[in-house]
């Protein structure tokens, strides 16, 4: 188990959910290989859309770009060993 390992780089949820996202990851990385980032990232979003509810979502790999809108208090993005996990609750779109 990689417990304390995690280093959060931005995030503006609440420290609990923030545990709830590392310690999800910690359980993924348990069960995938480090290089099977699709299924650690579906592992995570599953394990938070049972906790708080549908539409989150979850970005993992090495290195990646993105540009996106989340609900207030939904976003974290931190580093554990070699991944960077972008996890994240979408908004409604306007019509």
């Amino acid at each position: 188990m990689l417990e304390g390992k995690a280093m959060v780089e931005d995030t503006d949820m609440p420290v609990k959910m923030q545990v709830q996202a590392m310690s999800a990851a910690y359980r993924a990385l348990d069960r995938f290989d480090v290089t099977d980032c699709r299924n650690i990232a579906a592992h995570i979003k599953k394990e938070f859309d049972m906790i708080h509810g549908p539409g989150w979502q979850c970005v993992v790999g090495s290195s990646f770009g993105c540009y996106f809108t989340h609900s207030k208090g939904s976003f974290i993005y931190f580093m554990l060993e070699s991944l960077r996990f972008l996890v994240f609750k979408g908004t409604a779109a306007a019509a």
